[in-house]
């Protein structure tokens, strides 16, 4: 690079954005610190706690932001199958020596530190999708482009799931949203909110009255198309499958998920109530906020947080204490924090020239968006407990590292988009 071409790259790079990202973080090492506060806490700066550990994070991750923003843009497009393998054959070895937290067998021992490959399996998983869709005339209507796209996704997801780590593979289900933004059909996204809906029909109300329902419901259809063959094979065609399908539910539900699992889906759903057991986490939460008001106890003051009342209060609960000491006008702003964060990231996927660029901005917008709506989701009950980070904000390098890097290569192809034609 030469003098003239490293002054205008660093004008080009999204400063607004970059806001965003130490304010988020911010927010999260202070409420951090809120969530482990006790009267014996000494300094906000003790490195043998979460929030002395979460600000070492902090700074490794400005740093990884800082030498990604030098690196040259082709770099991540060149190497993205290199990343991707290297994020695999680390999915692998977890299986093997991986160190079992919480059920899940998802770390690597690295000294003192714990490597989590699942988070950066997410960032390796959205450049090798990119690379594939944007390195040749490829179309999202042919079979073949389909099947590639959904074994690149489909492998990961698969081995995060022997972990067994539910929440971190459902990520990955977010960027079928960036295929359907580069030409895929609405039909499997219309399949997908169906087979949700089937799915929780079929436990509140059990298969009969689901069977008799679409019976009823594919017979009125029949009947008011039956001129129409080819309507009338697919009505039958999704009858067939509906009744597969929700069999299948069934199946699952009962040998597939494990006794948490199951607990955690019928709290939610309203089939059981377990306040001491599987309800007790999103309970306690859900005190937690409703106790914090219009503005909350103030900082350091919550006493959900200060006396531990919520488990994991500093990771996959962190909003928990935004909600208790900062109030419905605290956590109203984190979420408009993010929700322009999302939409600044948009932005930026639009206005590139290149395919591999715009597609791999979706997919930072895809996989953030379902971290922030799952995750926020959780805490106040919305959806079971699945144990995923909120980005930026929970406690966690590989979370945090993870998310940077995310953030910063789009940051960085974005500063040199001018400069690509393709």
């Amino acid at each position: 690079m030469n003098n003239n071409h490293n002054r205008s790259f660093f004008f080009n790079v999204d400063g607004f954005t970059i806001l965003l990202f130490l304010l988020l973080m911010a927010i999260g090492w202070f409420n951090i610190y809120a969530a482990v506060f006790t009267d014996e806490t000494i300094s906000i700066f003790d490195m043998n706690t979460n929030f002395g550990k979460q600000l070492i994070f902090i700074i490794v991750a400005i740093m990884t932001g800082t030498a990604i923003l030098l690196m040259d843009a082709k770099f991540f497009s060149t190497f993205s199958p290199v990343f991707y393998g290297i994020t695999i054959i680390l999915l692998i070895i977890v299986l093997v020596i991986g160190r079992n937290v919480g059920g899940n067998q998802a770390w690597i021992p690295i000294g003192s530190f714990r490597l989590q490959p699942s988070e950066f399996a997410k960032w390796s998983s959205c450049l090798l999708l990119a690379k594939y869709l944007s390195s040749g005339n490829f179309k999202l209507t042919d079979f073949k482009t389909q099947v590639m796209c959904a074994a690149i996704l489909g492998l990961p997801m698969f081995l995060i799931m022997l972990q067994p780590d539910t929440g971190s593979a459902m990520v990955f289900g977010s960027l079928i949203l960036v295929l359907y933004r580069e030409g895929l059909s609405p039909y499997y996204l219309i399949s997908g909110v169906l087979m949700i809906i089937l799915f929780i029909t079929t436990l509140l109300f059990g298969k009969l009255a689901v069977s008799l329902v679409l019976i009823a419901l594919t017979g009125l259809l029949i009947y008011n198309y039956q001129k129409n063959r080819k309507l009338v094979t697919t009505f039958i065609a999704g009858f067939i499958l509906s009744i597969i399908f929700m069999f299948s539910v069934d199946f699952v539900y009962n040998n597939v998920l494990k006794s948490h699992q199951k607990g955690r889906i019928d709290i939610l759903l309203g089939i059981s109530t377990d306040l001491r057991g599987a309800g007790y986490n999103v309970n306690q939460s859900k005190i937690a906020i409703g106790s914090g008001g219009l503005l909350g106890k103030g900082y350091l003051q919550g006493t959900q947080t200060k006396f531990n009342f919520v488990p994991e209060q500093s990771t996959d609960f962190i909003f928990c204490t935004v909600g208790e000491e900062w109030g419905f006008i605290g956590s109203f702003t984190v979420i408009l924090i993010y929700l322009i964060l999302l939409l600044r990231i948009v932005v930026l996927a639009e206005r590139q020239r290149s395919s591999f660029n715009r597609i791999y901005g979706y997919s930072v917008a895809c996989i953030l968006f379902c971290h922030f709506f799952i995750n926020i989701a959780m805490t106040i009950g919305l959806m079971p407990v699945i144990g995923i980070p909120l980005p930026f904000l929970s406690y966690g390098g590989s979370s945090l590292i993870s998310f940077t890097i995310l953030l910063f290569i789009l940051l960085k192809l974005d500063a040199n988009r001018m400069g690509i034609n393709s």
